[in-house]
């Protein structure tokens, strides 16, 4: 499961905007929203548009490092 959450995470950030189209996650990036990836949206694991639209809806919720790197990211 943490392995799908990885992966989901790292699709997620590297398509979710032009910005990550053209540069991968970093791995702070991929850490910082590993847990919460998990926590609020794990249904949509495998689904990038759906991971990124469920990570920016539960914003509020997210952890500090997370939040920024969804924001940074365009959400």
């Amino acid at each position: 499961m943490k392995k799908s959450v990885y992966a989901a995470f790292v699709v997620l950030i590297a398509g979710g905007t032009s910005a990550g189209a053209q540069s991968g996650p970093s791995r702070e990036e991929q850490m910082a929203c590993r847990s919460d990836a998990g926590k609020f949206c794990a249904e949509h694991i495998g689904k990038p548009p759906q991971m990124n639209a469920c990570l920016r809806e539960n914003k509020p919720k997210l952890s500090d490092s997370c939040r920024k790197v969804v924001e940074a990211r365009g959400g």
